[in-house]
This record gives C-alpha cells, sequence and structure tokens, in this order.
C-alpha cells in the first residue's frame, strides 16, 4: 500500500490542492519541511515522481492524480465514520490504531487480532485505548468471552476496510498508469460462474493480461456477499438477488438461466415423455441450498402437492454428475451448468413439463465501486462470455432491466 500514514496522506491531498508547500503546512498545522518530507516518502514509495517542481508550484503528475483520486475516496469515507465516531478522531487517529480496531472487532479477542496483525498484544491494547481516549468514549463492550464492537465502532470498522481497499488498489493504477501491473483480481463465484462463465472468461483474461494475480473464491452467496462489502472481493459472478438483499450493492444483469431435471441416461425416466409429478416427488433428489433462486422455484414446482422427502442439497455439477451415475438419484440444476453434461451424452435432461422462469446471471459489485483497469477488463470478459447466451435469451424471455451501466477503470 502506497502511503503508511494518514498524516502523510493528508499532506498530499493538501499540496494537491494548494499546490504550495507552504499553504498546504499551515493546513495541516505543520512545518514546511515535514510537508517536504511526507513527499519524499510517498514519492520512494510510489516508484516515482507525483508532482512537477515549478516557480508556479506544485503540480501533481499524471501519476500524482491517479494516486490522489484514490486517496481522496479512502479518506473521504473514513474521515465521516471517525467524525461520527469522535470529532477529533479525523485529526488524531493513525493508521495503526485504525487497523488495530479492525483486527480486535474481526477477532473479537486482543490475542487473536495482535496474531493476525503479526504485532503484540500490548501493542494493539495500546493503539485501542488510545483512540478510544480521543473519541471520548469505549469502542468496545467488554464481555466475558470477549469484546463488542459499538455501534459506532462497526460503522467505524466497515469505513475503514473500504478506505485500506481503495489505498491498496492505488498501487495497481499507478503501476498500469506505468505500463506494468500490480495489484489483483478477487472474484466471489456462485456456482453457475465457476462451471460455465469463469472459465471462458479467465481464459480470455489471461490472454491480455498473462502476470496478474487473480483469486477466485467459491462460498454461499451470504458469505461471498460479506467479503464484497469489506472489500475483500471485487465481485460476485452468478445469479442476481431480487429484490437486492441490502442496499449498498448494485447489479447488472447479463443472461437468465433456467433449471432442468437431469438423471443418469439409463434412469428409469431418461427419455420418458411428460413424467408426472408424483412420480417426480417419489425420487431421490439432489438439489440448490435452501435460501437459494433455485432451491425456491424447485420448491415451487411442486407446488402444494408434497415435496420429496429425500433430498440432498449440494450446487456442484460434478458431484452431481457422479451421484446420479452411480445411482437413481434425480438432479435439479442450473441448464447452464448442466450443458456440457447432456451434450456429451453424461447425463440426460427429464421431460417433466417444468417451464422455469428465467434467472438473472450477472455481476454484483459494490455502490460506489471504482475498479482498477485489471479487474473492470475481468468484467469485460464476463460480459463478452455472457454476450451470446443473453442474445439468445433476450429474444423471447422475460427482461431483467441491468440496474447499473458499464463499470470503467480508473484512468
Amino acid at each position: 500500500m502506497i502511503g503508511t500514514s494518514l498524516r502523510q496522506l493528508r499532506i498530499f491531498l493538501a499540496v494537491c490542492e494548494t499546490r504550495s508547500a507552504t499553504l498546504a503546512a499551515a493546513r495541516c498545522s505543520v512545518s514546511q519541511p515535514a510537508v517536504s518530507q511526507a513527499l519524499r516518502r510517498l514519492e520512494r514509495a510510489a516508484a516515482g515522481p507525483l508532482f512537477e517542481r515549478t516557480s508556479q508550484g506544485l503540480f501533481p503528475t499524471p501519476r500524482g492524480e491517479v494516486l490522489a483520486r484514490r486517496v481522496r475516496r479512502g479518506l473521504h469515507r473514513l474521515d465521516a465514520a471517525l467524525a461520527e465516531a469522535g470529532p477529533r478522531l479525523a485529526v488524531t487517529a493513525t493508521l495503526p490504531q485504525i487497523r488495530a480496531v479492525v483486527g480486535v472487532a474481526e477477532s473479537g479477542n486482543f490475542t487473536l487480532a495482535a496474531r493476525r496483525l503479526d504485532l503484540s498484544q500490548p501493542s494493539v491494547h495500546r493503539a485501542v485505548a488510545q483512540l478510544e481516549q480521543d473519541a471520548g468514549a469505549p469502542l468496545f463492550d467488554r464481555r466475558s468471552f470477549g469484546v463488542v464492537p459499538t455501534r459506532l465502532t462497526r460503522t467505524l470498522v466497515q469505513a475503514a476496510r473500504l478506505a485500506l481497499a481503495e489505498l491498496e488498489q492505488a498501487a495497481a493504477d499507478i503501476a498500469e498508469h506505468d505500463g506494468d501491473e500490480a495489484g489483483r483480481v478477487v472474484i466471489g463465484a456462485l456456482p453457475l460462474a465457476r462451471s460455465v462463465l469463469l472459465p471462458q472468461a479467465l481464459t480470455a483474461f489471461r490472454r491480455r493480461r498473462p502476470r496478474h494475480a487473480v483469486t477466485v473464491f467459491d462460498g454461499p452467496y451470504d458469505e461471498l456477499l460479506g467479503g464484497l462489502r469489506r472489500g475483500e472481493i471485487d465481485v460476485i459472478i452468478g445469479a442476481l438477488r431480487d429484490p437486492p438483499p441490502i442496499g449498498d450493492v448494485v447489479r447488472e444483469r447479463l443472461f437468465d438461466d433456467h433449471l432442468v431435471f437431469v438423471a443418469a441416461p439409463s434412469h428409469p425416466f431418461a427419455g420418458r415423455v411428460g413424467i408426472k409429478r408424483a412420480d417426480l416427488a417419489a425420487q431421490s433428489w439432489l438439489v440448490p441450498r435452501k435460501g437459494t433462486p433455485s432451491r425456491e422455484q424447485f420448491d415451487g414446482f411442486f407446488g402444494p402437492g408434497p415435496p420429496p422427502e429425500s433430498i440432498i442439497e449440494c450446487g456442484s455439477i460434478l458431484l452431481m454428475r457422479e451421484m446420479l451415475l452411480s445411482s437413481t438419484h434425480v438432479g435439479c440444476i442450473s441448464g447452464a451448468q448442466a450443458e456440457a453434461e447432456v451434450s456429451k451424452g453424461l447425463l440426460a435432461r427429464l421431460d417433466a413439463g417444468a417451464e422455469f422462469p428465467g434467472r438473472p446471471i450477472g455481476v454484483t459489485t459494490r455502490v460506489g465501486w471504482l475498479p482498477t483497469a485489471a479487474q473492470a477488463l475481468l468484467i469485460d470478459c464476463v460480459r463478452e462470455v455472457s454476450r451470446d447466451r443473453a442474445g439468445s435469451d433476450l429474444e423471447g424471455g422475460v427482461q431483467y432491466p441491468p440496474t447499473t451501466g458499464r463499470i470503467s477503470p480508473v484512468m
């Protein structure tokens, strides 16, 4: 991360806005030598000049403008939360103190936070205690089992996570400006994305960015959503939730997907026309997890009639395929996920007379998120893979309007 001190970053922004070391020093209540020293340290960390020094003043270079944009976004978010927690904190809080509060809030324990931060426990205690003293109020409720952040602390921790994410992305933006690679793309992948969209999208991305770091996390939607909102995940790809589960995320629909019923080619139902619902209800099933849009549609299929009694919940087409081939189970899964298995003759699609409504598939991001060029490229690759599928779905399917426009990278 470029910048190890909030004061250093505030001085940098003050110089960007005033074009003067003297005026910046007055605004930040530091000496002019302190301003010069802060700028030198930042330029060393940024591996190049951030200002053009002229007789008319200090003017940000294009690299400096790139950094200033991220710093403004990060401090704007952080300062609002600091001011709410305590009127003096926007002036007195330091990055080590903020990291300590985030660590303790996430761990619920000073010892665990110290291990996570690679610090001594007394250091973490002192950092939190000093921030509480400056705030004039406790940031945590002490309980017998650990510590619990107050409401204001939870707000501060959320803002701090996203502010730190902005500062970390500054290095990627500057590297991009210099024609180099830095940073990474972190994807939260839901089941359909893992088996259908991401393999092709990542292949296309890797052709254009052969060295850029990419991390893919899979898991239940709620876990991925938490990571997205904390700034740990950049984008979730997969089935969209309608309505949105919370107001600080935005969705972009890419195409519609429809559920299908599948079984082994040797299953008695394979090739049968018009399978009755009562016969389906008597089968053993592999179905999506409770709480997912797919599961709601599956449960709705049986309506007021008795639902199947034998159910295994899973979202993996690989697990489903192996179970179906070694048993008489029946599966309910995304049609897009089952396409390859059915086309290769590994599974058979069943004729159950079910016409499931389309499930919108797309990307979910944070409100106000500003992606790096690499992050925006990855999402564009996902769009490219989805384009043909979206075209065929829109010809006769239900329209699901996008909730956000194209995601543009930092320039």
